[in-house]
C-alpha cells in the first residue's frame, strides 16, 4: 500500500495540476480513494481545517447576573410584541 506525506506538493503545484488535469476524464467505478490509501489522514469534513477550523468543545459558562440580563431582555422583547406594539427601529410604537 502506498504511503502518502503531508506537505510533499505545495498548494501552489497543487494549484497547477488541477488547472492542467482534463476536466472530462471518465473515473472508473473502481477506482481507489485517496482516503483509503493514506489511512492516517482524517477523511474529509464539509469544509477543509485551514478555511473554517472545528469549533471549540465543550459548554460555555456563563455567569448568574449576565444571564438573568439575557432573559430578561428576551422577555421583554416578547412582551412588547405581544401587546401588539412595534419595536423593530428601537423606539416602541403602535404598529
Amino acid at each position: 500500500m502506498m504511503q502518502v506525506e503531508r506537505n510533499l506538493i505545495s498548494d501552489h503545484e497543487l494549484g497547477q495540476e488541477a488547472l492542467a488535469a482534463d476536466p472530462d476524464v471518465v473515473v472508473p467505478h473502481d477506482a481507489v480513494s485517496l482516503w483509503t490509501l493514506a489511512p492516517a489522514t482524517p477523511p474529509p469534513g464539509s469544509l477543509p481545517d485551514w478555511y473554517m477550523p472545528p469549533s471549540a468543545g465543550g459548554r460555555r459558562r456563563h455567569s448568574a447576573s449576565r444571564r438573568c440580563v439575557v432573559y430578561l431582555l428576551v422577555a421583554t422583547l416578547t412582551l412588547i410584541n405581544a401587546a401588539g406594539l412595534c419595536s423593530t427601529y428601537g423606539s416602541v410604537g403602535l404598529g
